[in-house]
């Protein structure tokens, strides 16, 4: 009989499916809200771990969802020159009252309100990423075109130099 997932985790799961993604996903006894743990739980490189990282907009207040490759930190400054206004780190309510999600699980879809997301462009070298399905310990594989496609987030180069 298979495991019952969180309510985070089935809403992922939901979402995924009515993209038309039938990826599992998978939610392991290991955690994986550091990128390194991810990797490590799943077997696959640390560049390829999907970090979700959620900032908010300094003129207009509005969530920005930055989908950064495990290896690379986002660039503040490269983030508010993309979007056109400045950008800070969230904090957790924030990031829950926007997402519908606790940081350490923030996936790529699924949100409570629509948000803006930016990809790092350092994901579309790999065949397939890793990304957080809901909850610290639960991530799917998905294609980074897929992944952009799911999310229509933009490409960018998002990285500190």
């Amino acid at each position: 009989m298979a495991k019952k997932l969180s309510g985070s985790v089935q809403r992922v799961r939901e979402a995924l499916a009515a993209q038309g993604l039938t990826t599992e996903v998978k939610e392991l006894a290991a955690s994986t809200r550091t990128a390194q743990e991810a990797a490590a739980a799943v077997g696959c490189s640390v560049a390829q771990i999907v970090k979700s990282l959620v900032f908010r907009l300094g003129a207009s207040g509005e969530p920005l969802l930055v989908l950064v490759s495990g290896t690379n930190r986002a660039s503040e400054a490269r983030l508010a020159a993309l979007v056109g206004e400045s950008v800070g780190r969230a904090d957790a309510n924030f990031v829950r009252e926007r997402t519908g999600f606790a940081i350490g699980g923030v996936p790529p879809l699924g949100h409570a309100r629509a948000v803006r997301i930016l990809i790092d462009q350092d994901l579309l070298a790999f065949p397939v990423v890793w990304a957080a399905a809901g909850s610290p310990n639960a991530v799917f594989e998905v294609s980074p075109a897929d992944l952009q496609r799911v999310t229509g987030g933009e490409v960018a180069d998002v990285r500190e130099p």
